[in-house]
């Protein structure tokens, strides 16, 4: 039970950094309200009272020190300058370091754990510094209250009684928190009896067990102030109904009210104007004394502002989320695909029954098509998520990197609310960390350089994501010196990669730098210059079936296109014949579909064709020829598909004959037959056989008639 309990504050945890990480992102961009320093407060403080819990003494240590230094922020006693905001983000990117090692097992680098401890601690007052702090579970000690205005505060702290009655709502244990856990911590601080309530448990054959019946009645006699109390049930809060009462809280309230009657009292009569009857003092309504109501009636006052905020959550705050093992929702994924193919083969063997009239049939065979679609999109939706948390841990890649390389980097993000599958998401982390170092080792100037070339010294490295034609576009763009083509070059043909007299366009040389081993580093480093260049990360873009591209100008910077399918499970396709094989072609690259003549048929060369398409040339690809299959006659294809690349280039795919569009469910093809050039992955038809998905940017990419046409292009261009 303690490892599902665990697992569930590391989940948390993940939630409580990105918000940190966001706070301090609109910190650093200039936006100081108070809200967004209490937001990163509380997220800090949470972290580190469930850290207590299960006994991570070093994150514990570690956040109660970044916390005590916003604490000082957001008491105005520290100004948000910029040393301390990027201590901070410092900070936020080991506190995550932290989480990560306590999660998975691994090792920190205790150097830079005890040079952050330092540099925090040049942050908080020396009486603060000399408390010894030792983890006290859930809740943690509070952070320090500037009492400066209240008076000096007693040397020894007084015992205080505090009456607790905690009552958890059935949504609490639904975030796997146990009651014990927070027994525990309130017992760490002093006298703890604990007595339950089981007034309104039912019998067992009323019993829902998914209600909360049980409450407690807590009695806590400690030295530590209400707020450290409190504190304990932070991370609760809104999921309980909670009442905490102290035997001070009535003494508290006539010293309050006494306040207010110094407060309002009337001027001195020295004061008062000649001749006039000096005023009288203002009295405020006070009610008739009940001593033995005024404990019941602190309660209530207590209590209140709790309740109240939790059906403030409950109304405005947000909305209730339930957490399911990606492995179950993968299964109903499969589901849905096993139903989209039932369905293609009902439709099959009803078009096989040559019966005269099917309309009632496939009127009600087209509500089954439209309710398997509404329930994939709905399943892909449960998949779906935002990109947000993937860019903010990349704004920790791009300052780590930077610090490295001794440079000053900022990340723009743009687009964070995409939505793309959860496994696209996973997979795609270690690519976009490999084009940022990338971006900021060799893209991105050194400050002096930059300075020199009319840039500001810090560089911009922008990271968008959008949706485009039915894929994902993820962009990498930076402001930097771009690519070095001759010395790109150079170093190609060095390694062996191209030949010596090779022609290449700026387009092929910036692809060079895709090719296996290729790196630009001279030295090693620690983020270059290991012989792992960005081929790993082509690679990764291409094992998620999509495609990446380059595009540089000099002295300007560079952008990567990454551009990948929305889902990994299910596509709209356009399924056509091939030397008497089925395939399917994503409809996404289709611009249209056409039946040639012989007099929009133009030779290129010896064996390259060209096809007239309202007054502009194509080259033509027969998808056959491509793959290595045969045509039993001589009969050219006649049905051509116009595809166009990411980069822009048409090229026209020759196929036998287009049957329908449909809906297909995606089969991986790894681990079954390798990779097979210009075949993307596999589908199951409606009559059970297997179908290639093909891939048309590699089939254009492969094609010689297409490259001879590019070539001559060029040439033309350059004439």
């Amino acid at each position: 039970m303690s490892g599902s309990i665990q697992d569930t504050f590391f989940e948390e945890c993940e939630e409580l950094l990105e918000a940190t990480d966001e706070g301090l992102t609109a910190i650093e961009g200039g936006d100081h309200d108070p809200e967004v320093v209490n937001a990163i407060f509380r997220a800090v403080h949470s972290i580190k009272g469930g850290a207590g819990a299960f006994g991570l003494d070093d994150l514990v240590a570690f956040a109660h020190r970044f916390e005590t230094v916003f604490d000082e922020v957001r008491s105005n006693r520290l100004d948000l300058d910029e040393k301390l905001i990027q201590l901070l983000l410092r900070a936020s990117d080991h506190l995550s370091a932290l989480v990560e090692a306590a999660r998975d097992g691994g090792q920190i680098d205790e150097a830079h754990h005890d040079t952050l401890l330092a540099a925090l601690d040049e942050y908080i007052p020396e009486e603060e510094e000399d408390l010894t702090f030792e983890p006290m579970g859930l809740g943690g000690p509070a952070p320090m209250m500037d009492l400066g205005d209240l008076g000096a505060a007693p040397a020894v702290p007084q015992e205080e009684t505090y009456r607790i009655r905690f009552q958890p709502l059935k949504e609490m244990y639904g975030t796997g928190n146990e009651p014990f856990f927070l027994f525990q911590a309130l017992k760490d601080m002093g006298e703890l009896t604990v007595q339950l309530d089981e007034n309104e448990l039912p019998g067992f054959d009323a019993m829902d067990m998914g209600e909360s019946y049980l409450a407690w009645d807590l009695v806590l006699v400690t030295k530590e102030p209400r707020s450290v109390v409190e504190a304990v049930f932070e991370f609760v809060e809104g999921l309980c109904e909670l009442s905490i009462a102290g035997d001070g809280d009535a003494e508290a309230e006539a010293n309050a009210l006494a306040a207010l009657d110094a407060m309002f009292a009337a001027p001195p009569a020295a004061e008062a104007a000649d001749g006039d009857t000096p005023a009288a003092p203002f009295e405020p309504p006070v009610p008739a004394p009940e001593p033995e109501a005024k404990p019941a009636a602190a309660e209530e006052k207590a209590s209140a502002p709790k309740a109240e905020s939790g059906k403030q959550e409950q109304r405005g705050g947000p909305k209730p989320t339930l957490r399911v093992e990606l492995e179950r929702v993968d299964r109903l994924i499969n589901a849905v695909g096993e139903l989209i193919i039932n369905h293609s083969m009902l439709a099959q063997q009803i078009a096989n029954l040559n019966v005269p009239d099917t309309r009632d049939v496939e009127t009600e065979l087209e509500g089954f098509k439209n309710l398997a679609r509404d329930i994939q999109e709905g399943v892909m939706a449960i998949r779906a998520q935002p990109v947000k948390p993937l860019f903010q841990r990349m704004a920790r890649i791009v300052r780590e990197a930077s610090a490295a390389t001794g440079k000053t980097c900022k990340l723009v993000t743009e687009g964070e609310n995409t939505e793309v599958d959860k496994t696209v998401i996973e997979r795609l982390s270690d690519p976009l960390t490999h084009i940022l170092r990338n971006a900021v080792d060799h893209g991105v100037e050194k400050p002096d350089d930059r300075e020199a070339a009319g840039k500001s010294k810090t560089g911009e490295i922008r990271l968008s994501a959008s949706h485009r034609s039915g894929s994902v576009c993820i962009e990498i763009k930076d402001d930097g010196a771009g690519v070095n083509r001759p010395r790109v070059k150079q170093i190609a043909i060095e390694k062996g990669l191209i030949p010596e007299n090779a022609e290449l366009t700026d387009g092929e040389i910036d692809n060079l730098l895709f090719a296996p081993g290729f790196s630009t580093a001279k030295e090693i480093s620690n983020l270059s210059g290991r012989g792992v260049g960005m081929d790993v990360v082509k690679n990764a873009v291409t094992g998620l079936g999509g495609r990446i591209n380059i595009s540089s100008a000099p002295g300007k910077g560079s952008t990567f296109t990454i551009i990948l399918p929305l889902t990994l499970a299910v596509m709209d396709g356009m399924v056509v014949s091939v030397a008497d094989q089925t395939m399917v072609v994503p409809i996404t690259s289709i611009v249209e579909t056409m039946r040639g003549s012989d007099d929009m048929i133009n030779s290129l060369g010896a064996d390259g064709t060209l096809l007239s398409i309202r007054g502009n040339f194509v080259p033509i690809c027969d998808v056959a020829g491509a793959l290595g299959l045969y045509r039993e006659s001589d009969q050219q294809a006649g049905v051509y598909l116009l595809v166009e690349t990411e980069t822009g280039q048409r090229c026209a795919l020759a196929v036998d004959d287009i049957h329908d569009q449909r809906q297909v469910v995606i089969k991986s093809l790894d681990g079954v037959c390798g990779e097979i050039p210009g075949v993307a992955a596999a589908t199951i038809l409606g009559d059970g056989k297997i179908a290639m998905i093909l891939d048309p940017e590699s089939i254009i990419a492969a094609s010689p008639t297409a490259a001879a046409f590019d070539t001559e292009r060029r040439m033309s261009n350059a004439s």
